[in-house]
């Protein structure tokens, strides 16, 4: 029988394409629908379980629950206490104006009264929009989720789940509230700026001044209740972003938001066309007119610092503002509350009944910490901060920007110009014309950068800035630290912006020259790299960990500008329009800024540790002080550079004595303390050589030598003991500059003040002219420009504390009598020395400088281009 042949089997192999896939997608599509019935069982189950939640989303009961914020000072010494129970009224569906709720449905919520808690059809066209525009271009949170998102007890947490949660008490909200009630409930649980949280505390705040009612009384109805169209939209507008929209920081945002909220309004027909155009005529409140609720505070003094934290705390958590106020922060500041009582005293020992306000901000020139601020007069009437929310003019404290761009162009300081009355014309098309006109007229002819810079020549700075470039200037000074729009006009050459500065950010912005060039700021600090007011955040019940501030620096202009632009600047303290300021045996630098109609002063200026500028004027930006300064106009060398060198007396007598504290502490550890401190010898650099005299001894020391780089002229000998000869004169710097003088002949001056028994008098720092010093005090010289310094001395060689009594003045009575602490000071002057002075300094026609070669006297030219 035949054997059977197996056919052998083909090797199987791959299966088909199509078949595999199929395979995949059917998996794919069980794993997919068992996902999909996993997750709407979770959803219902967490739709469920937040149910009953929603009961306790009702306005006023999340902060019963809540425990207050409160702020320390840099030495974790109670500072204030923010918004408490008070801080907010709630308000019924009735006392709320029908336009507040028309405004708000039509800029944050259109559909509100479509949707159920949760807007699908939103929610796809912000996808939409986002991918198109490739970022977070438009949100679709409903008013619902945002009043859920403020009220929640868990508003630190924006995870997934989270927001899944926040949608799920959204949807029953509309379901077991009517959109009335989920209204008027959302209205009186968002913050508004300014302190303001909660709707009736907003219109009080914003609208009780501007409409010179008492809204809000027992006499009178609520503030809500009144508000007109325009007014429902300012506040509408600003819940987006309470900071960016704040009508006092950045009105001119605030009033673009609020015309927006009326076009939406009006699109949606909920004004007619002529309540719209009424609407956009209204003004917005102006700045005084603000009335934030108050504070609890320690010390009324430190408010306008606190409320100016206040502010950044609220811009950190502007999505969860009830954290900032009422989430039990524990904030440390970087306020010094010795300094801060010095600033108080050193406004008050001058401006006491004077009538101008002032304000004062000192900071901390490594860290950029704000040590001290004074904001205006009285905090409790007038909380209006004139230091970080005033817009003013700077006069000639802008000069020090266009220096520095002209130094970095490559101009000398002993370049020279032509000083004389210039007209430029701006547009030949509109015949405009910019006048330049040097204070009281005086002209100096042909002069140096450097003189023109400490005499504040405007013809000279005319001259330089429309050379180096006006937008340059402008970018450099916003790079610097000022934080407003800076104009590209020809007048800010001269501090003539289009919108003006704060003191805050002239400190800010001198502080960058201190730093080598270096922008200082910090992570905790002000918005747009601004100075900085936290040191750390953390909580009460120490159960969450601390957020510290970190300094970071940036680069602006290399260091040897801003030394030589310092350098410069010192001339301006020791000859200068800004000689009130001037501290002998210190690295004092500054600039004075006047107006033109005397409605702003200035003095800004810095030593090694702090630096400080000062600011006088009316808060109203328009009354001229002509007379304020005993009889005489208030001008950046009166009460400003006063108020600076009186602040900064008791601010190095502050820094030597916390030197001595952290010593005390590393000596009880066996530690040893290598103190840094600053030398008392005679300054060298800069303009003319020092011109400091000897400590009470009967051989008058030398003038210091002047600086290679700069300078003009010699310093003139310091003067001795009573009845001592005049030094002989510092040499001139060594690129060429003309021997220094001599100083006068001897000559006693009568003892018209002793010293305190205990005290010793201190030394005159001579001039042209022969000054000498009197028996422990200070006297005028003959013809000399001269400023005695005493200080205290105690038996182990420390200043002396506590007030001093009251002095009988210097002959010429340029100072009142006040008390300071461990330090007494007079100033006796002549205009004599001061002309001759001048007249040394207008001899040098052609100065060397450093680079050795002599730059020739550049042409005036009397005409601008248009796009200039």
């Amino acid at each position: 029988m035949p054997r059977s042949v197996r056919t052998p089997r083909r090797p199987r192999g791959p299966e088909p394409p199509t078949r595999t896939r199929l395979k995949f997608i059917r998996i794919f599509v069980v794993v997919l629908g068992l996902l999909g019935l996993s997750g709407v069982s979770v959803l219902f189950g967490m739709m469920m379980a937040v149910a009953p939640q929603v009961k306790g989303l009702q306005a006023g009961t999340e902060f019963k629950t809540g425990q207050n914020s409160q702020l320390f000072d840099r030495d974790n010494r109670f500072l204030a206490e923010l918004t408490g129970d008070d801080g907010r009224v709630i308000v019924k569906s009735d006392d709320i104006d029908p336009d507040m709720k028309h405004a708000v449905v039509a800029i944050e919520d259109k559909r509100f009264y479509q949707h159920k808690g949760v807007d699908l059809r939103g929610i796809g066209r912000a996808l939409f929009v986002d991918v198109v525009e490739q970022r977070a271009a438009q949100g679709a949170s409903t008013i619902e989720q945002q009043f859920v998102k403020v009220a929640s007890d868990d508003v630190n947490n924006r995870t997934l789940s989270a927001k899944i949660r926040e949608g799920a008490l959204a949807y029953h909200l509309s379901h077991q509230w009517s959109k009335d009630k989920i209204l008027t409930e959302y209205l009186n649980a968002i913050y508004y700026g300014n302190g303001a949280y909660g709707l009736e505390s907003a219109a009080r705040t914003y609208f009780a001044e501007m409409n010179g009612n008492d809204c809000g009384t027992p006499r009178h109805d609520k503030c809500a209740k009144e508000l007109r169209p325009a007014q429902a939209a300012l506040l509408a507008g600003i819940i987006n972003s309470p900071t960016a929209y704040d009508p006092v920081e950045h009105p001119v945002a605030a009033q673009k938001r609020r015309d927006l909220v009326l076009q939406a309004m009006r699109a949606q027909g909920l004004l007619n066309p002529l309540e719209y155009q009424d609407a956009l005529a209204e003004p917005i409140p102006a700045p005084e007119q603000v009335k934030p609720p108050s504070i609890q505070l320690k010390n009324e003094g430190s408010g306008y610092f606190v409320g100016w934290v206040r502010a950044q705390l609220a811009e950190r958590y502007k999505d969860t503002p009830r954290v900032a106020f009422e989430g039990g922060l524990k904030v440390r500041t970087t306020l010094d509350a010795k300094l801060q009582k010095a600033a108080e005293d050193s406004i008050g020992a001058w401006m006491n009944g004077a009538g101008p306000s002032a304000a004062l901000v000192a900071i901390d020139n490594k860290t950029g910490e704000v040590r001290a601020m004074v904001g205006g007069q009285d905090f409790k009437n007038s909380p209006f901060n004139i230091a970080t929310q005033g817009r003013r003019q700077p006069g000639s404290s802008f000069k020090p920007f266009v220096l520095a761009q002209a130094l970095q162009e490559g101009i000398s300081p002993s370049s020279t110009w032509e000083s004389k009355k210039l007209t430029f014309t701006i547009s030949k098309k509109s015949g405009e014309k910019f006048e330049v006109n040097n204070y009281d007229d005086a002209y100096a002819g042909i002069t140096t950068l450097a003189h023109a810079t400490a005499f504040s020549d405007n013809s000279v700075y005319a001259q330089v800035g429309r050379k180096v470039g006006t937008k340059q200037i402008a970018g450099l000074a916003e790079r610097m630290g000022i934080r407003t729009p800076v104009s590209s006009n020809l007048a800010i050459t001269l501090g003539g912006l289009k919108t003006g500065v704060s003191p805050l950010d002239m400190a800010h912005a001198y502080e960058t020259f201190a730093q080598g060039g270096k922008l200082t700021y910090g992570t905790l600090g002000a918005p747009n790299r601004g100075p900085v007011g936290i040191k750390s955040i953390g909580y009460r019940t120490g159960d969450r960990e601390e957020i510290d501030n970190r300094t970071v620096t940036r680069r602006v202009i290399p260091n040897s500008i801003a030394k030589e632009t310092t350098d410069i600047l010192t001339g301006v303290v020791r000859v200068g329009s800004g000689k009130a300021a001037n501290i002998p045996g210190h690295y004092v630098w500054g600039k004075t800024g006047t107006t033109d109609n005397y409605g702003d002063a200035w003095f800004v200026g810095s030593t090694g540790t702090l630096t400080v500028a000062v600011w006088v004027g009316y808060t109203d930006g328009t009354t001229a002080m002509e007379t304020e300064f005993r009889g005489e106009p208030v001008a950046g060398g009166t009460y400003p550079a006063n108020i600076w060198r009186t602040f900064m007396l008791r601010a190095l007598d502050q820094e030597q004595l916390r030197r001595e504290e952290v010593c005390a502490e590393l000596s009880k550890k066996g530690k040893k303390c290598a103190e840094d401190v600053e030398p008392t010898t005679p300054v060298t650099s800069g303009g003319a050589g020092a011109t400091t005299g000897g400590t009470g001894s009967t051989t008058p020391s030398t003038g210091g030598t002047g600086a290679t780089s700069s300078q003009t002229q010699g310093g003139t000998g310091g003067t001795g003991s009573a009845g001592s000869t005049g030094s002989t004169g510092s040499t001139g710097g060594t690129a060429g500059g003309p021997a220094g003088g001599t100083g006068a002949g001897s000559g006693t001056a009568p003892s018209q003040q002793q010293a305190p028994q205990g005290q010793t008098g201190g030394t005159d720092s001579g001039a042209a002219g022969g000054g000498t010093d009197s028996s422990g005090g200070a006297a005028t010289g003959g013809g000399g420009v001269a400023t005695g310094q005493l200080r205290a001395s105690g038996a182990d060689g420390r200043p002396a504390l506590g007030p001093w009594p009251r002095h009988a003045w210097a002959a010429a009575h340029h100072e009142p009598p006040r008390q300071l602490n461990g330090f007494g000071d007079a100033d006796a002057r002549s205009g004599e020395g001061l002309d001759a002075r001048r007249g040394q300094l207008r001899r040098g026609r052609e100065q060397a400088d450093a680079r050795g070669r002599v730059e020739e006297v550049k042409p005036v030219v009397h005409e601008v281009d248009p796009e200039v």
